[in-house]
């Protein structure tokens, strides 16, 4: 993993958070009276992880104090803040100086699932595939939306979020492995959605779905918030 550049998605706005917040972004969202941000980066340090790149963005501020304030060696925390809010292909795009690696590891800020990286990065490479996403099985796929694949494991289609379940749908997990050629392509958007914009136009076979059993976890509601201090390591 020291090989591998990591860049957190961290510029969402956490609206549906609350005064759980205050002025403070989502990746600082309070977990045992530490910030989610603490767990994450003590995670990705334990994966063997070499240098992060934080993307930040709405009230950056908060998160850069915090940073100022705690190391987590041996990782390299480097922070970026975005000018204004360019959605999630935008922040990379926005990043991409800041990565040197081939290929980079996106993860979203506001999501967790304990998967082994290294797994991640050996499947993806042995896949040679240009993108690949980290899939987990979820009981109610209607907040994440389906990730459909073919025997071989390459992605036939991402299925927007929809009113039914899905019993044992495969879901995108908010972790991906793009080739800089993905990158540069991505950063020629300027601005725009990963999930909505990019993946699904990708040419049919490029994208490899790597598969795991790890335990998963969205803080975008107070409800699975309030289930973090039981989840995250």
């Amino acid at each position: 993993m020291t090989e591998v550049d990591i860049l957190v998605l961290a510029g969402g706005l956490g609206t549906r958070l609350g005064s759980l917040l205050g002025d403070a972004p989502k990746i600082l969202a309070p977990v045992s009276g530490r910030p989610f941000l603490h767990y994450l980066l003590r995670w990705l340090a334990g994966q063997g992880a070499g240098r992060v790149v934080l993307g930040l963005g709405y009230r950056a501020g908060p998160a850069l104090a915090y940073l100022a304030e705690h190391s987590f060696p041996p990782l390299e925390v480097v922070p970026v803040a975005e000018p204004s809010p360019l959605g999630t292909a935008g922040a990379i795009g926005f990043a991409l100086p800041s990565l040197r690696t081939d290929p980079v590891l996106v993860m979203n800020g506001d999501t967790f699932l304990d998967a082994d990286l290294s797994a991640f990065v050996t499947s993806h490479r042995t896949a040679r595939a240009a993108a690949s996403v980290l899939c987990v099985q979820a009981a109610d796929s209607r907040r994440y939306g389906r990730v459909e694949m073919d025997a071989s494991g390459r992605v036939v289609r991402f299925e927007e979020k929809g009113p039914v379940a899905v019993p044992g749908s495969w879901i995108n997990a908010g972790a991906y492995l793009l080739d800089r050629t993905v990158l540069e392509r991505i950063a020629r958007l300027r601005r725009g959605s990963l999930e909505r914009d990019v993946l699904p136009a990708m040419p049919p076979g490029s994208i490899h779905a790597c598969r795991t059993s790890g335990r998963f976890l969205d803080i975008g509601t107070p409800e699975d918030l309030a289930l973090a201090a039981t989840l995250l390591p």
